[in-house]
């Protein structure tokens, strides 16, 4: 009995120790938060919803009600001017409309990529994602090396060689289509975008025909589909992992992001043995790598799993981006039929009943280039970036402290009627060669240093599958449909972008 006393004893009080240890550790969280509250709140921003919480109970209510939260910052922004602070827990995170500071920070290497976003991309719930690829890599050396690595591969020059593949793939797509248009089938556009697109990036990448637009059966673009979700959760809620519902949606995310690094490792190591044994090899971005990699010293582990790291990135954002684009597009071009009437005209002018689209015909279809560009403004491939400020600053006459995360929201920018008239009208007169151009309020693929390395390889591809869409066939959107955005890493038509399809008139021929 005594001895149970004893026990009784000791563990009562080490279970009041613990008790006391959490509540002091609470108690000087909560005057961290406090002192974290002081430090910023000289910088305007809207009323925390929670002590502790911050802002984050808004964002859920948001997501709950089924709102993008980009239309919440773009409110936000409108209230309380070119620089205001969100709170969520000890973090705090300026959101910056000002073009003085966008191109100050996003136009120099100064200010890195923040840990708070893009650490959660390294992994997804323990298995590796995009890692330290060009995207997320922070550490401006290793970014420049990967950098150097990649810039031979997607040079202007070198882009141009890849147009037989551009051709290639998109008429396939127009195959499709014209099937679906002889059996008068309605069709999820943003369906037929995914594929041909991931089929382009597979081909003109790393040599490989998936053919997705006739075998559904492939894994690759519901993996995607897995990863991009799952990275929403990841990063925007870090409670996720701990509610045992979500534990199977997790399993397979991490299922997923393994599949794409394993089927990458097999790629790689492939084309490497192939080079090695003086085999003939295509001649696309891959060899490319490979061939430029090879002039650098000997490549270690750390350096193949950053080869991985980018063909992930490849696969995400090579894929899902511009097949976005190319169906927002359509939907706008759907709804406004003096804008598509102009944009057929100026693809039949340039195009005629040639088959090939040549890069010079590229140059020559300016308006087809302010139609998407204005799709970019409205709905970006990506909403946005975010910098991490080493050094005090100043905003707008606010002092900024050191140590600050500062995201620059590039869907808020392009909603703003300061910076575009009647911000929320679809026109490509914005961006006409003699309009003036917009100053730093404008930047779907980034600026600067860290500007998307692949945005003149997006360009091309979304112009050639635009033209030929345009020359050979007329859409129309089936009634009823929501143009609702999915509130994603990227920007996605909840609907789809459901259309009919007719054919316009004579296949086009010969080149």
């Amino acid at each position: 009995m005594a001895v149970f006393c004893f026990i009784a004893g000791c563990f009562g009080y080490v279970l009041t120790s613990l008790v006391v240890f959490l509540v002091i550790a609470f108690l000087c969280y909560c005057l961290y938060i406090k002192y974290i509250h002081l430090k910023y709140d000289h910088i305007p921003g809207p009323p925390r919803d929670s002590f502790i919480f911050g802002h984050f109970p808004t964002f859920s209510r948001e997501r709950s009600n089924g709102r993008i939260i980009h239309d919440k910052f773009l409110e936000w922004s409108e209230t309380f001017g070119p620089v205001y602070r969100l709170n969520g827990l000890h973090v705090v995170t300026l959101f910056v409309t000002c073009p003085d500071t966008t191109k100050e920070v996003l136009m120099s290497p100064k200010y890195p990529k923040d840990t708070l976003v893009y650490k959660h991309l390294f992994n997804l719930f323990g298995q590796r994602f995009m890692g330290n690829g060009l995207v997320t890599a922070r550490d401006h050396d290793l970014w420049y090396r990967q950098r150097r690595i990649m810039d031979p591969a997607f040079s202007s020059l070198y882009l141009q060689s890849l147009m037989g593949t551009f051709n290639e793939r998109a008429d396939m797509l127009m195959d499709k289509l014209g099937e679906m248009a002889d059996t008068n089938t309605a069709t999820s556009m943003l369906h037929m975008f995914n594929c041909v697109t991931l089929d382009v990036i597979t081909k003109v990448a790393f040599g490989v025909d998936l053919d997705l637009l006739n075998d559904s059966d492939t894994p690759f673009p519901k993996a995607i589909e897995k990863c991009l979700k799952g990275s929403v959760h990841h990063t925007s809620d870090k409670t996720f992992q701990l509610n045992p519902k979500n534990w199977k949606f997790i399993s397979e995310v991490k299922d997923a992001a393994k599949l794409l690094r394993i089927t990458g490792r097999q790629w790689i190591n492939k084309r490497k043995m192939a080079v090695q044994n003086g085999e003939d090899v295509p001649k696309d971005i891959l060899t490319q790598i490979l061939k430029t990699a090879g002039s650098e010293e000997k490549m270690g582990k750390d350096d193949e799993e950053l080869m991985l790291d980018n063909f992930v990135t490849f696969f995400i954002a090579g894929q899902e981006t511009t097949a976005n684009q190319l169906a927002f597009a359509v939907m706008e071009l759907g709804r406004l039929p003096e804008i598509l009437a102009k944009i057929k005209q100026e693809v039949d002018d340039v195009l005629g009943m040639k088959r090939e689209i040549s890069f010079d015909h590229l140059g020559k279809m300016t308006y087809l280039s302010q139609v998407l560009k204005e799709t970019l403004r409205l709905y970006p491939t990506a909403p946005g970036t975010s910098r991490s400020i080493p050094k005090n600053i100043v905003i707008d006459g606010i002092h900024i402290p050191a140590g600050t995360t500062c995201f620059f929201n590039s869907y808020v920018c392009g909603r703003m009627d300061k910076f575009f008239e009647d911000p929320l009208k679809f026109d490509p007169e914005r961006f006409h060669p003699d309009a003036a151009k917009p100053y730093y309020c404008y930047y779907p693929f980034a600026l600067g240093p860290r500007s998307c390395l692949g945005q003149n390889f997006a360009k091309m591809e979304a112009k050639v599958v635009m033209a030929k869409l345009l020359q050979r066939f007329d859409f129309s959107l089936l009634p009823g449909q929501s143009f609702d955005i999915l509130d994603t890493g990227t920007l996605r038509p909840k609907s789809g972008v459901m259309c009919n399809i007719r054919h316009r008139g004579p296949t086009p021929t010969g080149t």
